[in-house]
């Protein structure tokens, strides 16, 4: 996992065909003013999905995994919690569903806040728990563009 400022996404991009793409999406400036929904940005290799809600108990869920592709979460409106823990041999709560690329796992997670101006980026090995509150629920706007991992060497 990576969270940093979108001032520094260029200090990341070699990290990952595609994220490059993903940082110029999410940097144009009509984004605020896009309606929900999904974006193609580069086919079904690199995608943005627009979503508004209202966040989440953190006591609640489980945190989730993806295989075939890592995420890059960006909050533009709102202020969000979200979980994060190294995913390792965690109990499976729901397993992988291949057509949705998510699997759900049993696991502690450490606290991080996402707010405008920042990103996360998490990687298959990644458990992370989105679109939580710690106190009252915040309406968030927040683009997700998934990214496909390339093929393992």
């Amino acid at each position: 996992m990576i969270l940093d400022l979108l001032a520094h996404a260029s200090r990341y991009t070699t990290l990952l065909p595609g994220l490059s793409d993903a940082f110029a999406f999410v940097q144009r400036p009509d984004v605020g003013q896009l309606p929900d929904g999904r974006y193609p940005i580069d086919g079904e290799r690199v995608f943005a999905l627009v979503q508004t809600y209202e966040t989440k108990p953190v006591t609640d869920g489980f945190p989730e995994a993806h295989r075939r592709y890592a995420d890059v979460q960006v909050v533009i409106a709102g202020t969000e919690w979200f979980g994060y823990a190294p995913l390792t041999d965690q109990p499976i709560h729901i397993p992988y569903d291949a057509d949705r690329d998510i699997l759900f796992v049993r696991s502690e997670t450490s606290l991080y806040r996402l707010v405008p101006g920042a990103f996360a980026l998490f990687f298959p090995h990644d458990a992370h728990l989105p679109s939580r509150t710690l106190t009252t629920p915040e309406r968030v706007r927040k683009i997700v563009i998934k990214i496909q991992m390339p093929p393992s060497a």
